[in-house]
């Protein structure tokens, strides 16, 4: 592939256009899989089940896009009672589609030479020293922008698609984590190499699923005050005053809904080239600082706030700890309290019976990274049905604290096993020793499914039980993961010496755990009885 100039000659310019250009991987209502153009997506939203991109922060961060756009073409509902009509009306996303295929096409070209879409052609002046590989732009391949932890190096030639660059570029702008640009401050000025945290990157974002993508996107407008604002679809686009990089930046309060979501979290540039097979493709590219944006709770629509270390209330965070089933019941308790903004919205769905379907998912997304360095995306889709909530919330609460409980105690057999076949021990040598014994690092991946059945069995019985939903799935939870956990147990303790003191040590463990099973403190759940808080 012959390398390209850039800036890119008028005469070899090459056009990219994301409303037409099949470029969003989505699953048909019939499992088929595709690939769509943006004016394709509205047209047929109600005929599609899901986006299904690479990762899901690479999924949500497109459907803020599409967000973006319905607010930016006036589909948006105006008051609570009119999002609730056109959920129930399912009212169709046309105008949004009509809308974008009326739009300037200079102003929807990936690689336009002056308005390039979600790009700042300001980096250009920095482009021939500063300029990398492709793997920079994806944020699962660039660590930190200075070490990539998959052995790409900076200079690696691997292209992207136009479709693929598109939307890494997206996720980009919302997820990418806080540190240092690769790239010189030298003609823009020395902020631009400073990389703020990306809008979501940090906390939680939970997005209501529907039936189909219409009803997801509708489940995620809102009504507003005041203007949508304008879609930014370049740095150079539009009114908004965009910051410089020769001081540092003052945060932006953003003009609208349209602003918010398709804000320019970097500033990105990137080279076209055509490759063998006549595709566009992106072969180079430069990020730098972008958009900094001051954002209050009306900003924060599906954020469910937590009790930090310290005592802040802070949106819920991803944790590499702590899985986001086992905190399930922060997004019920939401809705169950009737908290402002989404939740509230939710929970004034009416309660329809419809049949044994689940109509709605709580999908929850964030990225887990170590200060600079983005380690893995951590995900869960929890069920829910209006009028369940409270259920929910009992059934994911308790379930948790079972599954904690338990966890707990493998702890304690595994420790206890250690003290007897390691009775001379170092103190040094404890937790290394103990961690032979441990069971939870297998537990805790498998409890997983029996909590997801635990939650549609609640679903399940809302029919057949309605005055107490949860107790039967629960208790069958509760049965499925004390056998799991007895069975990771002794397949752990399967590695002591087979001597005296390897049998008693298996003994001991075994009896502390089955006494933990029992303890007064142990989960009702746990001693056969039944819990209501």
């Amino acid at each position: 592939m012959p390398q390209s100039k850039f800036p890119v000659p008028a005469e070899e310019r090459l056009g990219w256009d994301p409303r037409h250009e099949p470029c969003i991987p989505v699953v048909t209502l019939d499992g088929d899989q595709d690939l769509l153009s943006l004016c394709e997506l509205f047209e047929q939203s109600e005929k599609l089940s899901t986006i299904d991109c690479a990762t899901p922060g690479e999924t949500v961060a497109v459907v803020e896009f599409l967000i973006a756009i319905c607010f930016a073409s006036g589909t948006s509902p105006a008051t609570d009672a009119e999002w609730k009509h056109w959920i129930l009306e399912r009212r169709d996303l046309v105008t949004a589609a009509r809308w974008l295929a009326d739009q300037p096409v200079d102003s929807w070209d990936l690689f336009h030479p002056v308005t390039p879409l979600g790009q700042n052609t300001m980096l250009a002046k920095s482009f021939g020293e500063s300029g990398t590989g492709t793997a920079q732009l994806v944020i699962e391949r660039a660590g930190d922008y200075c070490q990539f932890f998959d052995h790409h190096h900076l200079a690696d030639g691997e292209t992207l698609s136009a479709a693929e660059a598109f939307r890494t570029m997206l996720t980009q702008h919302v997820y990418a984590t806080y540190g240092r640009a690769r790239i010189t401050g030298k003609e823009l000025g020395p902020t631009v190499t400073n990389l703020a945290t990306g809008r979501l990157q940090g906390r939680i974002r939970v997005v209501p699923l529907g039936g189909t993508l219409g009803e997801t996107l509708r489940l995620n407008l809102y009504p507003h005050e005041g203007p949508s604002g304008a879609l930014n679809t370049s740095w150079q686009s539009g009114t908004v005053d965009r910051r410089g990089f020769r001081t540092k930046a003052r945060p932006r309060r953003p003009e609208g809904p349209a602003d918010l979501h398709s804000a320019l979290g970097r500033s990105v540039l990137l080279r076209p080239n055509r490759a063998a097979d006549g595709t566009v493709v992106v072969d180079r590219v430069l990020i730098g600082a972008g958009e900094v944006l001051d954002l209050e709770p009306v900003h924060l629509q599906d954020a469910v706030f937590s009790e930090a270390p310290g005592g802040l209330a802070k949106p819920l965070w991803p944790s590499p700890s702590r899985a986001l089933w086992q905190q399930a019941h922060a997004l019920y308790s939401a809705v169950k309290d009737r908290r402002l903004g989404l939740y509230a919205r939710l929970a004034s769905l009416p309660y329809e019976r419809r049949g044994m379907e689940v109509p709605y998912h709580l999908w929850a997304v964030g990225l887990i990274a170590n200060k600079t360095l983005p380690l893995s995306w951590t995900d869960g889709a929890f069920p829910y049905a209006p009028g369940m909530e409270g259920h929910l919330y009992r059934a994911s609460r308790r379930g948790s604290r079972i599954a904690e409980y338990l966890a707990w105690s493998l702890k304690r057999a595994a420790t206890r096993a250690s003290e007897i076949v390691h009775s001379a021990a170092h103190a040094a040598d404890e937790a290394r020793q103990v961690a032979r014994f441990d069971a939870r690092w297998m537990f805790w991946p498998e409890a997983a499914g029996p909590f997801d059945r635990l939650l549609h069995g609640v679903l399940d019985q809302r029919f057949e039980t309605p005055e107490d939903p949860v107790s039967g799935p629960l208790d069958r939870y509760t049965t499925t993961l004390v056998e799991l956990a007895r069975t990771h147990l002794a397949y752990k303790l399967d590695s002591l010496p087979p001597n005296e003191r390897g049998y008693r040590a298996r003994a001991r463990a075994l009896e502390r755990f089955e006494q933990d099973m029992t303890h007064g403190k142990a989960p009702a759940e746990l001693r056969g009885e039944i819990a209501h808080d």
